[in-house]
């Protein structure tokens, strides 16, 4: 079977989020895939299958550690091997979050529809400020995250935050957020040690957060957020409704096949 390894919103290689992808010629068991994310060892591996008879691919994500419902680095990082080999026009995949779909530009853009997971304020968690080491101005929880605005984006990028402490507070992540300072509508950065991921250098599933409490505070659907992370990465950003297109490059860093 052919894996690849692709570094996801960016237009440069070993920048971005790199992302596994697996396409599948023939069923697998769960145990195998997990043990194939396990020895990727990226944030995310994406397993990824025709659907036949013009369905949807069917398509998943495992950390490390476990499987999880929603990734967005690793849909583009998919679909972006699939247009390399030859796809066109619209792509649909079959998901644990639904039907999830992508088109290309003819930049190289590759967009995503994704669901809307706009954040509802809440107490903050307890030991989430001592984790992080700062004390946000606004936390709020979404179906899987917590988001913490804290005052400013050089705030963001100096965090160092206790990750032991972090995978105490029940979330499969933290997303840490501040209005942005440069080019970018707003910075973030995601920590998720709870599911084997210390800190993710770009994270398409947060911006499903993101781009709703950003726009809400903006007043504009369209935004372009930067993970300001090490590696670093930019999602451009429109909000439709209960929906969310998260849009991005991609560049395949190598390719091979699974000899087991």
């Amino acid at each position: 079977m052919r894996v690849f390894t692709v570094d996801s919103f960016t237009d440069k290689p070993f920048r971005g989020n790199p992302a596994g992808v697996c396409l599948l010629d023939n069923p697998v068991p769960d145990e195998w895939m997990q043990a194939v994310a396990a020895e990727m060892r990226h944030s995310e591996t994406a397993f990824v299958a025709d659907g036949g008879d013009g369905g949807p691919y069917a398509l998943r994500w495992f950390t490390p550690a476990v499987e999880v419902a929603l990734c967005g680095h690793a849909t583009l990082a998919t679909a972006h091997v699939l247009y390399s080999l030859g796809a066109r026009g619209r792509l649909e995949f079959a998901t644990k979050s639904g039907v999830l779909a992508t088109e290309q530009s003819g930049d190289d853009l590759i967009a995503m529809d994704f669901p809307a997971a706009p954040p509802e304020k809440t107490e903050a968690p307890d030991g989430l400020a001592e984790a992080l080491g700062v004390t946000p101005v606004w936390v709020g929880r979404s179906r899987f995250d917590v988001l913490a605005e804290v005052e400013s984006a050089d705030v963001v990028r100096a965090l160092r935050p206790d990750v032991e402490r972090l995978t105490a507070v029940d979330a499969r992540g933290v997303i840490v957020t501040a209005p942005g300072d440069g080019t970018a509508d707003f910075v973030s950065r995601f920590f998720a040690p709870r599911v084997g991921v210390p800190e993710d250098p770009v994270t398409g599933s947060a911006h499903c957060v993101l781009s709703p409490y950003w726009s809400g505070r903006l007043g504009r659907d369209a935004l372009v957020g930067a993970q300001v992370s090490e590696r670093g990465g930019t999602v451009r950003t429109t909000l439709r409704g209960d929906r969310v297109e998260l849009a991005g490059h991609a560049v395949t860093v190598w390719s091979g096949e699974l000899q087991v």
